[in-house]
């Protein structure tokens, strides 16, 4: 009989930094021009895809939304920010919100977005949707969009 005997080896801590992107590729379609969708106190908005138009959508207890919701976006000012509901389950959360959030299932089924928290860019030009992506922070949506606003 033959024993074996393993031997541990240690081997150094390797830290890194995570820097979270998204990696479905995105899927370029069609946008509509125009969308309805109403505030939190039941006011009618119109949107208007007449500019390049970040849709970022979100949902109740939402980490990755917060800084959509409650932070600053001062690295998205070069870009229109839309910050949709597709009903109004964080209304308690979304009533003190740096920010409107607009209800609007309709917009969201019409820029096919599947799940939030979810973005779209729009461009303006047709217009269409020309990326997408999970929203970690507005950091990495505005390092992952940055290419299509140069």
């Amino acid at each position: 009989m033959v024993r074996s005997r393993t031997r541990r080896r240690s081997h150094p801590r390797v830290v890194s930094e995570l820097s979270p992107r998204s990696f479905d590729r995105p899927r370029e379609r069609p946008a509509p021009p125009r969308a309805v969708g109403h505030q939190l106190s039941g006011d009618a908005v119109e949107i208007v895809f007449d500019r390049w138009t970040l849709v970022v959508a979100v949902k109740a207890s939402c980490d990755g939304c917060r800084d959509f919701i409650e932070g600053s976006l001062d690295a998205l000012a070069n870009v229109a920010v839309l910050v949709v509901g597709a009903d109004t389950q964080g209304d308690d959360e979304w009533a003190r919100a740096a920010r409107p959030v607009v209800i609007s299932p309709e917009l969201i089924t019409a820029l096919d977005i599947r799940w939030p928290p979810f973005y779209v860019l729009v461009s303006p030009l047709g217009p269409k949707v020309v990326t997408e992506g999970v929203v970690f922070s507005a950091a990495q949506v505005a390092e992952e969009i940055a290419a299509y606003l140069a």
